[in-house]
């Protein structure tokens, strides 16, 4: 670790070496049962990873956002809402913290993926990509999104809208 914070400047004990750190943990971590999952720094080894467990025909999708918009926090969802790939023939790509692109990738047994139209209260519309979770069982029951909706592992399904900058590969 300590090389590596050196190698970037970072501080030890700062903020900055603190998410280095959270990176790393995450990525070297042991996927959950039924996850197959990798830390990704290049988009050719995003796409490497992709094809060796969804096969030739992939779709990568994301959400795009307005750069005139002001966020999500005033949209509703309008109608259209697609369902993308089939069940357990995707793949998250998550944009980690980390002084250079870093992606945490994973295919679990228990995603389902789709296209969700927004609608803005001045009409701008927005296509964001959520990612519904089916099987909760194996999560961490500290998870914030248990915490937040107030319900336990394995109970219910978790659905969540990706950021920008996450990428979702889908079969075709």
């Amino acid at each position: 670790m300590e090389n590596i914070l050196n190698k970037f400047s970072i501080k030890e004990g700062s903020k900055e070496a603190e998410i280095v750190k959270r990176t790393i943990s995450e990525c070297e971590a042991n996927g959950i049962k039924g996850e197959e999952k990798l830390c990704i720094t290049s988009l050719e080894s995003m796409v490497d990873f992709t094809i060796s467990k969804l096969g030739n025909n992939v779709e990568a999708v994301s959400t795009e956002v307005d750069k005139n918009s002001n966020g999500l926090q005033q949209y509703v969802i309008a109608k259209g809402v697609n369902k993308l790939g089939e069940k357990n023939k995707t793949i998250v790509c998550h944009k980690e913290n980390y002084p250079y692109a870093v992606f945490y990738c994973h295919k679990t047994d228990s995603t389902e993926v789709y296209s969700v139209p927004l609608e803005g209260v001045d009409g701008n519309m927005v296509k964001t990509i959520a990612v519904c979770h089916t099987d909760t069982s194996e999560w961490n029951p500290k998870h914030l999104a248990f915490y937040v909706l107030k319900v336990q592992p394995g109970t219910v399904p978790i659905c969540h809208i990706l950021p920008q900058d996450h990428v979702v590969w889908v079969s075709n």
